[in-house]
């Protein structure tokens, strides 16, 4: 097996941003049946053990990839997904609310 540097690996640990997807794509996804999360402004140190998918119901987020000060940016209405093995950094801004799922490989 390869080894990667950790400059490329980081580059593969893209968190993807589709915005106000329509409700068509909602459905097909069932995310109204998906368990629920939130959590109040702050900054929250996280990360991720299986990739996870979420749409945002509310709130505003900037998550900094750790080590980096690079950050990605969504809000209310955004559906995201977010790599295995990633570790960052929310600050949120605006309280969340979401529904999440992790993907089950």
């Amino acid at each position: 097996m390869e080894s990667k540097s950790s400059a490329q690996e980081a580059k593969n640990l893209t968190i993807h941003v589709e915005r106000n997807p329509p409700e068509s794509r909602l459905s097909e996804l069932g995310i109204k049946s998906w368990p629920k999360w939130g959590c109040p402004p702050g900054k929250f140190l996280l990360k991720f053990d299986a990739q996870e998918t979420c749409y945002l119901l509310k709130g505003k987020v900037k998550s900094y990839t750790k080590g980096s000060s690079e950050f990605v940016e969504f809000g209310a209405g955004d559906l995201v997904v977010i790599p295995k093995g990633l570790s960052c950094t929310w600050d949120v801004s605006v309280a969340v609310d979401k529904h999440y799922k992790f993907d089950s490989s």
